[in-house]
């Protein structure tokens, strides 16, 4: 598990990245970067401008998706459908 100290600007700006994403849950966050929904929002509140950190916090709170037990149970990824399976999680070009 990372500190938050520890984290390099590419993996802020990946956290800050999937914070904003809707079908992200925090869950998914706490998996891949090690940090907590306190963090994140600590981080962000830190990361970003006050007037965009108060737009996120209003967005995600009490959003079913950002947390796995107030999802349905027919979501069971944390990415997409159309997202690729390859880094940095770019769309596929049709």
């Amino acid at each position: 598990m990372k500190n938050e100290t520890e984290l390099s600007v590419l993996e802020i700006d990946r956290i800050i990245e999937m914070a904003w994403e809707d079908r992200t849950p925090f869950e998914a966050i706490t998996f891949q970067f090690g940090l907590k929904e306190q963090e994140v929002i600590d981080l962000m509140r830190r990361e970003m401008k006050p007037s965009s950190f108060r737009m996120w916090r209003q967005r995600v709170q009490g959003r079913k998706t950002k947390h796995n037990k107030l999802r349905g149970d027919g979501v069971d990824r944390f990415k997409c459908s159309r997202q690729k399976q390859i880094t940095h999680n770019k769309i596929s070009k049709r």
